[in-house]
């Protein structure tokens, strides 16, 4: 936590130095108040974003409220967004569920002089603040390049099946704008691999029980399939026990895309095969971070990218690697 605390007060000395800030003092006149609206509470994604979140808050002085939905779901936080607006924070920090059912309630925010910056997922297109269309307002989008994870996905499962064979990607559903990237950037990378065919993506509507019979299906259709890619964790854990169901496991690789702790066992008997781990607490950091600069006068980047870390076997113990697998 002291690591986050010094890195935050840092980065936010980085940015009043670079934007000529005069009068430091005035930052500590007000106490600002930002609200981090995640994706759902119960995830360890979301869990470990609000730790970074929390670390510089503490560091910059600033109230940080966490409020959210138990499920992944627009209909949910919809309502949710509504409560926080009506408190009247200075920004919100949000994980939209739906790229086009949270612009309008979103654009209410931002019209009651609410500063508004995506986390994780966005609006619209994502790009921000390029003066067209209607989901461009927001200041900012924090979040990892979620085509380049599916790229590193697609990579990395290539390699594990020799770069041979069938595979097909586990979805939760369209128009949510993580995974549906996730998947473009894996589709778009295993074009690269000839003898690899990509099979048609199977929607999970986020039910582990569901994504395991589908897999059992494909692989009924399928007996050489090789690879599966589970766009979030619960593709990925719904395919795996799929796969055990119907005496796959070891023969088909299944690449999960996010790392909660319980990742580690999944890797250790063999379930899952890769993690690709994102890294939520730097999200949540610099979100706060990023808001903070706004409210005190400093422009902002309308993008802010975070990294990714390959998790298998041969790293699994390796502290380096150890600490990019979320809090729960």
């Amino acid at each position: 936590m002291k690591r986050w605390q010094i890195k935050a007060s840092l980065l936010a000395s980085t940015f009043l130095l670079f934007a000529g800030w005069n009068d430091p003092a005035s930052a500590a006149d007000k106490k600002y108040t930002i609200a981090l609206i995640p994706g759902l509470t119960t995830d360890a994604f979301y869990i470990t974003m609000h730790k970074g979140a929390q670390a510089a808050a503490d560091a910059l002085g600033v109230n940080l409220v966490f409020q959210g939905a138990p499920k992944f779901d627009p209909e949910q936080q919809v309502p949710v967004l509504n409560a926080v607006i009506g408190r009247k924070p200075d920004a919100i920090l949000i994980a939209p569920t739906d790229k086009t059912q949270l612009v309008s309630p979103l654009k209410n925010a931002a019209n009651s002089g609410i500063a508004v910056i995506t986390v994780d997922t966005f609006i619209g297109t994502g790009h921000y603040q390029t003066g067209s269309g209607d989901a461009d307002f927001p200041l900012s989008y924090i979040a990892s390049d979620n085509i380049a994870g599916g790229r590193i996905a697609a990579r990395a499962l290539a390699k594990a099946i020799g770069e041979k064979g069938k595979v097909y990607v586990s979805n939760v559903k369209p128009n949510i704008s993580t995974t549906d990237q996730r998947e473009e950037g894996f589709k778009d990378e295993m074009k690269k691999y000839p003898n690899i065919t990509v099979l048609e993506t199977q929607f999970n509507d986020d039910d582990a029980n569901k994504a395991a019979a589908q897999f059992q299906a494909v692989y009924a259709r399928n007996s050489d399939l090789a690879g599966v890619f589970g766009a979030n964790l619960f593709s990925a854990t719904g395919a795996a026990n799929g796969a055990k169901q119907a005496n796959a496991q070891g023969k088909v690789k299944v690449v999960a895309f996010d790392a909660p702790q319980s990742i580690v066992a999944d890797i250790k008997a063999g379930n899952i095969d890769i993690a690709i781990a994102q890294h939520p607490a730097e999200i949540g950091f610099y979100g706060v971070v990023t808001a903070y600069a706004h409210l005190t006068g400093q422009s902002v980047p309308p993008l802010i990218g975070t990294g990714f870390t390959v998790i298998d076997k041969s790293n699994l113990d390796d502290p380096s690697v150890k600490k990019f697998i979320y809090s729960d």
